[in-house]
């Protein structure tokens, strides 16, 4: 059976990429950890921004890594077992975690701050730049 694409319209050219990019994210099904989305509203001269919030109680910072790869955000995080404590009841687990964000074009990490066991990580979107480019023609006569 042959798969129908969302984007296959012929006056859509060009944006395989995007579609690649709505399969990967349609395939994120881990709920871990949870996070929030906000959007700051501009103040003292400061433009608005975006603020990613993930509950990651019981990492420290030196166990949480931030990086941004291809308009790709990935938060991950790893606890090690400590071998000296010895639990009667374990009921919080040392996981890792992964999560992943797409980025728009634009879009720029700036900032990440460990807090009270969430992580917060800011984003702004730069102005892009429009262009306007006249192609000549060619004559062939």
């Amino acid at each position: 059976m042959t798969r129908v694409s969302l984007l296959s319209s012929p006056l859509l050219l060009g944006f395989e990429d995007i579609e690649r990019l709505l399969e990967r994210v349609s395939k994120t099904a881990d709920g871990y950890p949870p996070y929030n989305i906000e959007r700051i509203a501009a103040k003292d001269g400061e433009p608005p921004y975006l603020r990613i919030t993930l509950a990651v109680a019981g990492f420290s910072d030196n166990e949480i890594e931030v990086t941004v790869e291809d308009n790709e955000l990935t938060v991950s995080g790893r606890q090690e077992d400590n071998p000296d404590r010895d639990y009667l009841h374990r009921g919080i687990a040392a996981r890792q975690f992964q999560r992943k964000f797409v980025l728009a074009d634009g879009m720029e990490v700036t900032g990440a701050e460990l807090k009270d066991g969430l992580l917060s990580i800011d984003l702004m979107r730069q102005e892009l730049e429009r262009k306007v480019k006249r192609i000549p023609i060619a004559s062939s006569g």
